[in-house]
């Protein structure tokens, strides 16, 4: 069976991409999207692929919505956060205590992902209450049902996140804004606060999973296991790549990978258990931040099929 898939050409997925790994009895094609959240929005409004990589607060947002699509517990991508927030450095806003009673940009959508686990960590961390920040979404949603809350505003017409930075009409902004020279991270050393977060927390935030549409869940009994199992092989050549390659061979994401390897052992676990705390843990922001009205159990988000899977 030929499935249309989308992944992200990266370390952990690159043998299932080249064709080094294949699942049993399937055929991946995949389908380059060149921007990603693209795919993502045709795959939550359209069912437009077969198995999709997919935002993880978009799929517990599209879920509650009733989307006809089911995650695998493969986590094909995951980031430290602590540095997508930043101010500009004329601002005055000196530490993100400051942020509360002010707009903050997002860019993008208020349900992507990393501006869901940056709120958190504006909220654990450091005592900011996201309920009492005004935040100011460059784009829509992928799940075009979803109304935000009262405190979540569009960017007017024409505006710009990186310009009302630089204006001072917003005191910082989250998400992947452009780089700019007179930008900062709001967190100082963002890199080692992530680090010790990661060892004095076990914080290691999960952005992408793997979604299938339920039909061929359904149809196909074998299918979900197979996925998940290729998916773990092509994780495994990866994880030997970094183990045998030369510091000066890896790029800035391979050497994150292995730093977080020094710390975790895997920097890409797959499955439910491994995960759960982290997973519970985004549940939560999802209900607090009101992305969903109420929480999801973990094994409500996989496949019945994975629950019991480790890769």
């Amino acid at each position: 069976m030929k499935l249309r898939t989308v992944a992200r050409t990266q370390g952990n997925v690159r043998a299932l991409k080249d064709g080094t790994v294949t699942p049993r009895h399937y055929d991946l094609e995949f389908v380059e999207v060149p921007v990603l959240i693209d795919a993502f929005r045709s795959m939550v409004r359209h069912l437009e692929y077969d198995i999709c990589e997919m935002a993880m607060a978009s799929y517990i947002c599209a879920r509650a919505h009733g989307t006809r699509f089911t995650a695998l517990p493969v986590f094909v991508m995951r980031g430290l956060h602590h540095g997508a927030i930043v101010s500009a450095t004329t601002s005055g806003v000196a530490s993100p205590e400051d942020l509360e009673g002010k707009r903050v940009g997002v860019n993008r959508g208020y349900t992507v992902t990393t501006g869901v686990w940056a709120r958190g960590i504006l909220e654990e961390e450091y005592g900011v209450d996201p309920s009492r920040v005004t935040w100011v979404c460059s784009g829509d949603e992928h799940v075009a049902e979803y109304r935000p809350p009262p405190s979540v505003v569009a960017i007017e017409e024409g505006r710009d996140l990186v310009d009302m930075l630089l204006t001072g009409e917003l005191a910082a902004a989250v998400g992947g804004v452009p780089a700019h020279p007179d930008l900062a991270p709001l967190i100082p050393d963002p890199e080692e606060a992530a680090f010790a977060a990661l060892r004095s927390q076990g914080l290691y935030p999960m952005n992408h999973l793997v979604v299938v549409r339920d039909e061929l869940l359904d149809a196909e009994p074998g299918l979900a296991e197979a996925v998940f199992d290729a998916f773990a092989a092509a994780k495994r050549v990866y994880l030997e790549e970094l183990r045998t390659a030369g510091t000066e061979e890896l790029g800035p994401a391979e050497l994150m990978h292995r730093r977080i390897k020094d710390v975790l052992g895997d920097p890409f676990p797959y499955g439910i258990e491994p995960n759960r705390p982290m997973i519970e843990k985004l549940v939560a922001h999802c209900v607090s931040q009101r992305i969903i009205e109420r929480p999801i159990t973990v094994e409500d988000l996989f496949a019945p099929a994975t629950h019991g899977l480790i890769g």
